[in-house]
């Protein structure tokens, strides 16, 4: 039985660990996980916020997903957007889906990353 969602794979360019780091700790507010030294040999960097995790691996010949994302549950999100575009991050607000506030932005590799907060409804 699946329980959970363990972590998302994102795929990178080869020597963008740099850049990867400055925006998923700096701009996103994430953490830096050490990868097993095998896996660490191959590049690229893991990191976590609460439970969520995202690892970014190298791919030689890299494109960035069109479409495919993960979409990353925030809390406040108003201030979170604040937050990406104080650092320089683009933010692009979605209204078309309902029962939540979202919005897209991308990593500095253009992967997609999908932000939402479940609005409260009254019962």
């Amino acid at each position: 039985m699946l329980a959970a969602v363990d972590h998302v794979q994102l795929a990178a360019p080869p020597g963008s660990e740099d850049l990867l780091r400055a925006y998923y700790v700096d701009v996103l507010g994430m953490t830096e996980i050490p990868k097993p030294p095998v896996l660490a040999a191959r590049g690229g960097c893991w990191f976590q916020a609460g439970d969520v995790q995202l690892h970014l691996g190298i791919e030689e010949d890299f494109r960035p997903a069109r479409k495919a994302h993960p979409g990353l549950r925030v809390s406040a999100i108003a201030a979170y957007a604040a937050r990406l575009a104080w650092r320089g991050a683009a933010v692009t607000w979605d209204d078309d889906l309902p029962g939540h506030r979202r919005f897209y932005s991308e990593d500095p590799v253009g992967n997609r990353l999908e932000f939402l907060e479940p609005v409260a409804t009254d019962a």
